[in-house]
């Protein structure tokens, strides 16, 4: 069984054949799915999507380049949200400065809300960061410190920083996704992180429809894509595929607490 930790198949893009999509998947090992949200909107159709469809499970909250102004009706109806029995993380949260189309002290307030929102519902989080780690990183320490969260926070989705902002992240308990471009020919930074860093810290995922892994690059990303990221981080760790997909799998149903009838 392999488990992509961050797809968004309510995009339109999946629109004429998403339950083909998620049948194919199937067909590739990919039984299990987390659908992380970028607005209210998409929380209730990725909440949607996780009751009509077994293996998938939804996130609720605001991406940062969603974000217009972060209300406390929004924050309630997201509480409300978060009770749902196939909800299992807060996100995708954070800080986005290379689009910048948020000015950046909305996107912390924002980011800061949620993650107070994350501790009350007792729900890991799902971070988007992008060109924005000094930033992030800060709030996540001040966050894991005075929250006395457990020990599996959350996760940094498609990370791409430095190997050094790896293992400040692993410091404080967060796991680290790595998506479609450790294929790339020029992704010599990110395979070095994604061979570097504790295999009991890491997960696989699509961010589908965006970031295709080289195989298919320019072409619509999908779940079950998600075995060519496992397969080539296998390759740069030298083990074999099956035991990178089982440990990623065993990572992420310990971070989502994902149902036991997973039968890890």
């Amino acid at each position: 069984m392999i488990v992509d930790t961050h797809c968004h198949l309510y995009f339109d893009r999946f629109d004429a054949d998403r339950d083909a999509v998620i049948a194919r998947a199937a067909e590739n090992d990919v039984q299990v799915m987390v659908i992380p949200a970028v607005n209210v909107e998409t929380s209730k159709a990725a909440i949607s999507l996780a009751e009509t469809h077994t293996g998938v499970y939804a996130c609720v909250g605001v991406h940062p380049n969603y974000v217009i102004q972060f209300t406390n009706e929004m924050r309630a109806e997201f509480h409300s949200l978060s009770a749902h029995s196939k909800v299992v993380a807060i996100g995708e949260i954070g800080l986005d400065y290379y689009w910048d189309t948020v000015p950046r002290d909305q996107q912390k307030l924002a980011f800061e809300a949620q993650l107070s929102l994350a501790s009350d519902v007792d729900l890991p989080v799902i971070i988007h960061c992008r060109e924005a780690f000094p930033d992030t990183i800060e709030i996540l320490v001040d966050w894991v410190k005075n929250s006395n969260y457990p020990e599996n926070p959350g996760v940094l989705h498609s990370f791409a920083g430095s190997l050094e902002d790896a293992k400040r992240l692993l410091d404080i308990g967060f796991f680290l996704g790595i998506t479609g471009p450790v294929t790339f020919p020029k992704a010599d930074g990110l395979r070095t992180v994604a061979r570097t860093i504790p295999l009991d810290r890491l997960l696989i995922e699509t961010d589908a429809p965006f970031l295709t892994p080289q195989q298919r690059r320019g072409k619509r990303n999908e779940p079950a894509y998600v075995k060519w990221v496992g397969e080539r981080i296998a390759i740069e760790r030298a083990i074999e595929a099956e035991d990178l997909f089982a440990a990623t799998t065993r990572n992420a149903h310990q971070l989502f607490r994902l149902s036991s009838s997973l039968n890890l």
